[in-house]
């Protein structure tokens, strides 16, 4: 019996509840948080209403959602081009081990390298996500020299007025 295809396109708003429901099954999986349901619905559409921001790509199989991924974007002034950050990968556990990152992560490298501005792809990984980093090196995306260093003010956006008053 061969397998159904599985087609990649970008989100649009119509997609935003697998969309959220995805993130938030991906913050629990992987780090064990759950995310505020009003601050991720928000987040999400804001995201899928202004290509500024991000772009959403999604993979279906029959029609169905089965997996995402996001894309955001770095400006490298040293290489005068953009950096596409992918971002917010999940695949529904039902369908995983079936290619469908793969489909997701060579639809999205594809377009980036049929641009003029696009000089990279890269991605971070939580360090105990053994799984995501062996699959990851298996389609050549390699560790980077950088350290990812932060401050996180998300508690303080989640209850501001600015968020609230973009939905």
């Amino acid at each position: 019996m061969k397998a159904n295809p599985i087609t990649v396109r970008r989100a649009t708003l119509t997609d935003a509840n697998p969309i959220i429901a995805f993130n938030a099954a991906l913050a629990s999986e992987t780090e064990g948080k759950t995310l505020d349901a009003n601050t991720i619905t928000v987040g999400v559409r804001a995201a899928l209403s202004d290509s500024s921001r991000s772009s959403y790509f999604v993979a279906e199989i029959n029609g169905e959602i089965v997996g995402q991924t996001m894309v955001t974007y770095e400006w490298s002034d040293w290489r005068n081009g953009f950096f596409w950050w992918i971002q917010s990968v999940y695949v529904d556990s039902r369908f995983r081990r079936r290619g469908v990152f793969r489909a997701l992560h060579e639809h999205v490298r594809r377009e980036a390298r049929s641009r003029h501005d696009v000089c990279g792809l890269r991605l971070y990984v939580h360090h105990d996500n053994s799984r995501a980093i062996k699959t990851y090196a298996q389609l050549g995306i390699a560790q980077s020299d950088y350290l990812l260093c932060e401050e996180d003010w998300s508690d303080a956006l989640a209850t501001s007025s600015f968020d609230s008053a973009r939905s």
